[in-house]
């Protein structure tokens, strides 16, 4: 006997932990956040309370530091906890841009990209993902409308005026264009406020109907488009045309309220049966790159000239309510209407 005491686990005297007679308690360990390396240059090994706060050996509970919280203080804290107008997410969980054709094409996709992120902190490290109409770090700020900077130069001032033109391209799975013929689908659109908004369940109707199956479709996609919720799209212009075995919709933002480069139309080209809203049977797309029949995609047919800027570089936004105090001379809800020459 070396009259040594064994502690249980989790028992142990002062930060060396070393036995004595059992009376303190040892924290959780998790990934330090910052430590030296050791003798392979390894950084990030296990310590108490992750090196982010102080263990009560009372109590066996990390109190951690401001900005870090967690069981082992293992994870930072969002600002102001997002002012209750976003989530908090983990660093792995973040989405890159508004919608999935910032990142590609070609390729319908509901979600927004999330890239793979393996580095240590990945479930460590966590920001704010704002509601829609919320901006900066802690989610705190209402954003103002966007519109287009009217006394903006442009260089050649002969040229009309451009809008922003998407364009679709939905390419039956098989080639046959007649298996999308009465399918539904619907479209999605982000607003520059970051509001997400689908329309109601669009029907296929038959492209090879010459006289009136194209007109009818785009008519329906642009009245669909027109009564989505708060005039989001104030206005637009659609059009379709049958190109080989594919239909090529021309979608135009010309209205006041997307005047300039606007987010990529999503299309929900999935189904969506009992319980899901809106309920659409879907279509059978060709979305794989490179096949010999073609893919279905998405691009920009036309850039605008048209530009959008927070309360339309004529005014300053308030960020408690959200509107728009325009410059004297100019008024409108994004500040885009001029009301003197000076």
């Amino acid at each position: 006997m070396d009259d040594v005491c064994d502690c249980y686990d989790n028992w142990g005297v002062g930060i060396s932990m070393q036995s004595g007679d059992c009376s303190d308690r040892i924290c959780p360990f998790e990934l330090a956040w910052v430590d030296s390396p050791n003798e392979n240059g390894k950084f990030h090994r296990y310590a108490e309370c992750a090196g982010r706060g102080i263990c009560n050996r009372g109590s066996g509970l990390c109190e951690c530091f401001e900005g870090y919280e967690g069981e082992a203080c293992h994870r930072t804290s969002c600002p102001n906890q997002c002012s209750g107008h976003g989530t908090c997410e983990y660093i792995e969980d973040m989405e890159f841009m508004a919608v999935y054709a910032d990142y590609s094409q070609e390729d319908f996709r509901s979600d927004a990209k999330r890239m793979d992120y393996n580095w240590w902190d990945k479930t460590k490290t966590r920001g704010c993902v704002c509601d829609a109409q919320y901006t900066d770090i802690d989610c705190s700020k209402r954003m103002c409308p966007y519109g287009t900077d009217i006394l903006a130069d442009r260089e050649d001032l002969l040229l009309e005026d451009k809008y922003h033109r998407q364009k679709i391209v939905f390419k039956p799975e098989n080639g046959v264009l007649s298996t999308l013929t009465d399918k539904t689908f619907a479209l999605t659109f982000v607003s520059r406020l970051n509001e997400t908004f689908t329309t109601y369940p669009l029907v296929f109707d038959d492209p090879l109907d010459a006289s009136a199956g194209l007109t009818d479709f785009a008519n329906d996609i642009r009245l669909a488009l027109l009564h989505l919720p708060n005039q989001v799209i104030d206005d637009c212009k659609v059009s379709a045309k049958l190109v080989a075995q594919s239909v090529e919709v021309l979608i135009t933002f010309n209205g006041q309220a997307v005047q300039g480069p606007q987010n990529w139309i999503v299309v929900e080209d999935y189904e969506c049966s009992s319980g899901c809203t809106p309920r659409i049977t879907g279509l059978g797309l060709e979305t794989i790159e490179g096949v010999p029949v073609g893919f279905s995609n998405i691009t920009t047919f036309q850039g605008a000239v048209y530009n959008s800027y927070e309360c339309g570089r004529r005014g300053k936004c308030d960020y408690n309510t959200g509107l728009c105090d325009c410059f004297e001379g100019y008024t409108g809800e994004n500040c885009n209407t001029l009301t003197t020459l000076v």
